[in-house]
């Protein structure tokens, strides 16, 4: 136990000593000049990844997942939301794997980070070549555009249950030029008290679902026929499966600690949290309201109007603005790597250099105000390849030879030098067992998530657009209201 303990100690130690190196001084500074902004302001602590996991992981999609409840059945919603969202842990972990790797092998090479924020398809080139990380930028990318398109999707969507003189296109106008105030946070290190709070919002917004949908109680002549139709139960499958994918932010996170080693099974203890929030919420409000979800894709639709109900919603609509930065600040950081101005110190000089980012967000968030359903159809087509089938490949992949699976024992005996910088986790025995793991997520997420997700969700977005069009000014507005709207305009 004595020689693990050593062996643990010893790991890594260029990467131990280039953290500190990189971090001493700054750490002075604030241990010097302690102040509530330096409180607020600059984390980089195991619990500040926590809090960043935990709220990002579920935003938005907490008012979705009771309309995936209600096309999978409540069997099959349970069983999906604790399966994806243990493989989602895993192949965080992966990814947090790889990072050390990467970091650990440069760090050999004498290469600082300093004013350098590390990101996923910089691990991936690093560590096998140039196309993927061509793929890895193009997925993550992807992935990170339509994730923020989503964020305001929801806020329209949301604001429209407390004033409803302005139809959700407006809202999505206004709620755009807000988010757009996101160019001015530098990283993932000055997200401490958002992440604080927002997970606060999505706690109270939870369970006010939940203890709402239990007083109500049943709707009269109530049914829960689901699943009946095979694209729906897909188009369900891959909304939890968006649900737990979060984590195309893991390495801007991970590079925002002060000891990223710590990150290993903080997903984990954060998906542990979500379960708390997902599931009862989902469950009660699917018992309340059974097959009305298939018609109304966000659970406040469905809840009677209360200052507990306004409440929820205006936490949630501050909580879609920080779950907005945190998908748009890696966005930020590739484009100020491709424009020269990532080194720049000046916040005001890097916020405007931030803005053109957030315009096609905005236009695509107007073309495609689809709130429920362009979440399954992100899942499908983007999730499945970025934060599950490519971090498995990946790995595998990295650890394809025997002296990459070997674990780095430098420091404890210098003429035992091989190349892994982390060893496998206690309950995997084995190299073999480790590459079933990933190939069974591999196969998995391609022929089910991508698969079969891939066409129901796109056939449930094409009927959407064949319904609502393009553009639509109102997405799921009751009659009355665009009448009444109608009337006022004219």
């Amino acid at each position: 136990m004595l020689a693990q303990k050593q062996v643990e100690e010893a790991m890594m130690p260029s990467l131990n000593q280039t953290i500190e190196r990189d971090e001493g001084e700054e750490e002075k500074t604030n241990i010097s000049h302690f102040s509530l902004k330096s409180a607020l302001w600059h984390g980089g602590s195991a619990y500040d990844a926590w809090f960043s996991c935990a709220s990002n992981q579920v935003a938005q999609v907490l008012l979705t997942l009771p309309y995936s409840f209600s096309q999978l059945g409540m069997l099959s919603g349970i069983i999906f939301q604790v399966f994806y969202g243990l493989l989602g842990s895993w192949t965080a972990y992966l990814i947090s794997i790889l990072y050390i790797e990467y970091r650990s092998r440069k760090e050999k090479e004498n290469v600082s980070f300093k004013n350098h924020v590390i990101q996923w398809f910089e691990v991936l080139e690093g560590l096998l070549g140039p196309y993927w990380k061509a793929v890895g930028l193009a997925f993550n990318c992807t992935f990170l555009l339509f994730g923020s398109v989503i964020q305001l999707i929801a806020c329209a969507s949301n604001i429209y249950y407390i004033n409803d003189h302005l139809d959700k296109r407006t809202w999505t106008y206004i709620f755009g030029a807000c988010c757009a105030t996101t160019v001015f946070i530098p990283s993932f290190h000055n997200y401490r008290i958002w992440s604080f709070l927002g997970l606060g919002m999505t706690t109270y917004t939870a369970w006010y679902l939940t203890i709402a949908a239990l007083v109500h109680g049943q709707v009269e002549n109530v049914t829960h026929s689901g699943p009946n139709k095979l694209v729906l139960y897909f188009t369900g499958a891959t909304n939890i499966l968006y649900t737990f994918g979060g984590h195309a932010v893991t390495v801007e996170i991970m590079h925002a600690m002060w000891k990223p080693q710590k990150f290993k099974y903080i997903y984990l203890y954060a998906t542990l949290y979500v379960f708390t929030l997902t599931l009862p919420s989902a469950t009660a409000v699917y018992w309340a309201f059974g097959d009305q979800l298939l018609d109304h894709s966000n659970a406040f639709s469905l809840l009677p109007r209360s200052g507990w109900r306004d409440a929820g919603v205006i936490l949630m609509l501050i909580h879609q603005f920080i779950t907005f930065g945190f998908a748009c600040t890696p966005l930020y950081f590739v484009w100020e790597k491709v424009i020269g101005m990532h080194d720049t110190k000046s916040i005001c000089l890097r916020a405007l250099a931030r803005l053109p980012v957030v315009i096609p967000i905005w236009f695509l968030a107007i073309i495609f105000p689809f709130f429920g359903p362009i979440n399954s159809a992100v899942g499908a087509l983007l999730v499945s390849f970025t934060v599950y089938i490519i971090p498995a490949s990946a790995h595998m992949l990295t650890y394809k030879s025997a002296s990459a699976r070997q674990y780095d024992l430098v420091g404890i005996c210098p003429f035992y030098i091989q190349n892994a910088a982390e060893k496998l986790p206690f309950f995997i025995p084995n190299w073999t067992v480790m590459y079933v793991v990933n190939a069974f997520i591999v196969v998995w997420v391609l022929v089910v998530g991508f698969g079969f997700g891939g066409w129901a969700s796109m056939t449930n977005f094409i009927r959407q657009v064949d319904t609502f069009g393009l553009f639509a000014k109102c997405y799921q507005c009751p009659p009355k209201v665009l009448a009444s709207n109608h009337t006022l305009h004219h």
